[in-house]
């Protein structure tokens, strides 16, 4: 079994919902209005409610009620809504992994929180697109949700098999695959046409030194990931780093200056249960 004959095999992963190529199709037309993109976004009725709802919630904290999607893409910019449709159509893509096998719900809240915590910490470097970095976060760990899906049982193994072994997960996918779940989702976003930004992100969290274009950008996603682990965050059925390898990656992200690790620990525990609410419950 290789990465693609995983994604060929299933045209359902492989391809995204037709509203997000259409919504990314009217986006990069010269002759699109703000009116016409959120007439495409009106056609999934889940899917508008669930943008006004985010709009309009703490996570952007605008002053007045946003109430029409053309509005939305006035306010909060159309790159921004892209990623935003592309979280939201994500998480209602993956829906149907038996509970026995992972736990669709503690895995979105992990990956929810790798998001928030990447987001916060791009904020405090001014080259860097904070918004790109939750949605890196909310797919970093994609690869393990179609592992899941098309190899249960061997999924069900390496859950089980980390609890007596002291390598991560990562290592055990290699050792029996040849690949692990960094790769099979960066090989899912490829397919789906997503930035290299994010292919890399996700393709090198766990190694973000090996990145070859975005190292600094993978530090933010791997040290995210583990700070998640470390709070307990949901799970992904990733185990948490030692406190002084923490430690050391939280120093070379070379923002303590800016923020304590005390005081972002904070700060995520204060956004995070409103931002899981509004992302995995339907309006």
């Amino acid at each position: 079994m290789d990465i693609q004959t995983l994604l060929d095999d299933d045209l359902s992963i492989a391809t995204l919902p037709g509203v997000y190529h259409q919504f990314q199709e009217a986006m990069a037309s010269d002759n699109t209005s703000f009116a016409k993109i959120g007439e495409i976004i009106l056609h999934d009725s889940g899917l508008t409610a669930r943008l006004l709802k985010i709009v309009n919630s703490a996570y952007y904290g605008f002053p007045e009620p946003i109430e029409k999607i053309s509005d939305a893409i006035g306010v909060v910019g159309t790159e921004q809504l892209s990623y935003l449709v592309l979280s939201t159509v994500v998480t209602d893509k993956f829906k149907s992994i038996p509970e026995s096998v992972l736990n669709m719900e503690s895995f979105w809240e992990h990956s929810i929180a790798c998001g928030l915590i990447a987001k916060e910490l791009a904020s405090y470097k001014s080259n860097l697109e904070p918004e790109k970095f939750f949605v890196a976060g909310m797919l970093h760990d994609i690869g393990q949700i179609v592992l899941c899906s098309k190899l249960p049982l061997l999924s069900m193994k390496f859950l089980l098999d980390l609890q007596s072994q002291s390598e991560q997960i990562d290592f055990l996918e290699k050792e029996e695959l040849g690949f692990d779940h960094a790769d099979l989702g960066a090989s899912l976003l490829k397919k789906w046409n997503l930035s290299n930004f994010h292919v890399e992100m996700v393709a090198f969290h766990h190694k973000p030194n090996h990145s070859p274009n975005f190292a600094f950008e993978a530090s933010i996603l791997h040290f995210a990931d583990n700070l998640a682990n470390t709070m307990q965050l949901g799970s992904s059925g990733e185990k948490s780093v030692s406190p002084k390898l923490e430690e050391e990656a939280w120093e070379s992200l070379g923002i303590s200056d800016q923020i304590s690790l005390f005081d972002l620990r904070q700060k995520i525990s204060d956004t995070y249960d409103e931002t899981v609410n509004l992302f995995l419950q339907a309006s």
